[in-house]
């Protein structure tokens, strides 16, 4: 096919343009976007706010020192489907901002399947230290010590028990007043996980999409969902290349080195492992497929440009290392850098020797990649790089977890002042259990081709069993495809795990609402919402509408 523009590295340049870096894609929910044309009715065919209006919550600044006060959390909400006595769905989108989070509200994705179901109202909030939603001004090692996996989950434990919805009733669906269900991908997913095992009995149910719950620093397991599903002569191919790259780099000989570079338009890099870096980034598309893309995908365009010569396409065996290393270098030079860096020179997009970039430096608020670096360095590691000895590689083995502490030490110099961060994983994995997680009512939906499977209860070798109470629905989709209900009509596997999910998530709210006595009924029209006293061994009306 005749090569084309690659489309997908200019998210990945504007992402980072004012940084002037290409950074590795990070454990994140895709963006659904909200519908703004129609107007949003609820149940009574009354119009309520749009998707899209924002609310603010007071959030504790540190749970730890309420004194300090609070800061405002955002969030948006909606009570479409709701009706007394249905649950509260909760997503935070994570490692993101979340404004173009606000289709989560809807019946779109499985926040909105699950309430359209039960009778629910959806909230979508911003996690504290993303977005606009900072205890702090900035985003300075100061600041951030206040960004830590259980301030986060106390976020959430805090709103549930406090805030204040614009519903009608919105002052009295508390938890213990009315089920809460915890949704996730990704990070997020993973969070509600940690969430359910630090605050046991909080939220009546979980769903955790692509949970990324095991913390792992050497994760060069990102790549082999890729590797194990790519098609097989591109698969080939990259190895043969990788193979190459390694050997030539480490043999020494300057003038090979150095003919290497320039033939991928890298020749100014003065490091190696910012070369080999570099070439991850066309692997890195794999995260954005969905089980609707079709041949056109950017990954299977990068593809094509290594496995179709002159219209006709690699055996499976790949056309080998002459031809790919010529194809690749051809792509490099004359696409991949141009579209990715702009006017950046290949030192800035790629370079990570220079601790005066404002990629290290820039601590201004609503600086993503900065914050998620901090829970990097610090909690979950995640550290993308090449396989071990005698197992197959995508990526170079030049690329070792030091590539990337060193990273965390030139960021955050005064948090690692005696060298290269070393991510604590092992704390956080004893303390919210990690692939070891074993609790009631949590939902686990895992794509086998999900490049960040190997960190979920989905992972090789791991043997997670899926049980009533903590389900494992694995489908054949990507990262975080079974969020999206769109997704789920195109591929049969992703929505057989929606509909388990679907019929897990209704059989635990009714065994919730069994608990702790919480009936509706409807008489002549009106709505009527009930709570059993212990106490007086009689029903007591709690709100009625």
């Amino acid at each position: 096919m005749v090569w084309k523009s690659l489309s997908f590295i200019l998210p990945l340049a504007l992402a980072t343009s004012a940084l002037a870096r290409l950074t590795p894609p990070r454990p994140s929910v895709p963006p659904v976007s909200a519908p703004i044309e129609a107007p949003v009715v609820d149940r009574n065919g009354t119009t309520i706010p749009p998707y899209t209006t924002t609310y603010f919550f007071d959030q504790l600044i540190d749970h730890n020192n309420p004194r300090l006060g609070t800061f405002k959390q955002r969030f948006w909400h909606t009570w479409e489907f709701y009706e007394p006595g249905g649950p509260i769905i909760i997503m935070t989108p994570g490692e993101s901002n979340a404004q173009p989070y606000t289709g989560y509200l809807t019946n779109k994705t499985i926040n909105g399947q699950i309430a359209q179901q039960e009778n629910g109202a959806t909230i979508v909030i911003e996690h504290r230290f993303f977005g606009l939603s900072n205890p702090k001004p900035d985003l300075t090692v100061q600041s951030l010590r206040l960004h830590t996996i259980q301030q986060a989950i106390d976020d959430l434990e805090y709103f549930a028990k406090n805030v204040k919805l614009a519903m009608p009733g919105g002052d009295k669906v508390k938890p213990g007043q009315a089920p809460w269900v915890l949704v996730g991908g990704s990070y997020s997913g993973a969070l509600t996980s940690w969430t359910m095992v630090n605050k046991p009995g909080l939220f009546a149910a979980g769903y955790a999409s692509s949970a990324v719950v095991e913390a792992i620093t050497d994760y060069w397991g990102y790549f082999e969902p890729i590797r194990q599903f790519m098609p097989k002569n591109c698969s080939a191919d990259v190895q043969a290349v990788i193979a190459h790259f390694d050997q030539v780099f480490t043999s020494g000989n300057t003038k090979a080195i150095n003919s290497l570079k320039a033939s991928f338009g890298m020749a100014s890099l003065t490091h190696l492992d910012d070369v080999v870096d570099a070439l991850k980034f066309p692997l890195y598309t794999w995260q954005d497929l969905a089980p609707n893309t079709g041949p056109g995908g950017d990954f299977f365009n990068f593809c094509d440009a290594l496995e179709v010569k002159n219209g006709v396409s690699a055996p499976a065996s790949g056309w080998g290392l002459n031809h790919a290393l010529q194809a690749w270098g051809n792509f490099f030079t004359n696409t991949f850098i141009s579209d990715s860096c702009g006017d950046d020179s290949v030192v800035d997009c790629f370079g990570t020797y220079d601790a005066t970039q404002d990629f290290f430096t820039n601590t201004t608020i609503d600086n993503a990649n900065r914050s998620w670096m901090w829970f990097v360095c610090n909690e979950v590691g995640f550290l993308q790089e090449g396989a071990p000895l005698g197992h197959p590689t995508l990526v170079s083995r030049l690329l070792q977890p030091i590539y990337d502490e060193r990273q965390c030490q030139m960021m955050f110099p005064q948090a690692f002042p005696r060298g290269p961060a070393q991510p604590n994983v092992a704390k956080t994995n004893a303390k919210f259990r990690g692939w070891d997680v074993r609790i009631k009512n949590l939902f686990f939906a895992n794509g086998q081709r999900d490049p960040w499977r190997e960190a979920t209860v989905s992972a090789d070798g791991v043997n997670v069993r899926s049980t009533p109470q903590q389900p494992i629905g694995l489908s054949d989709g990507f990262h975080c495809s079974d969020l999206s209900t769109t997704n789920g009509n195109v591929d049969s596997t992703v929505k057989a795990v929606q509909v388990q999910a679907l019929a897990s998530i209704k059989s635990w709210l009714k065994d919730y609402r069994r608990q702790f006595n919480i009936i509706e009924i409807n008489l002549g029209g009106i709505d009527i919402h009930l709570k059993r006293s212990p106490k007086w061994g009689r029903d007591v009306v709690v709100e009625a509408e």
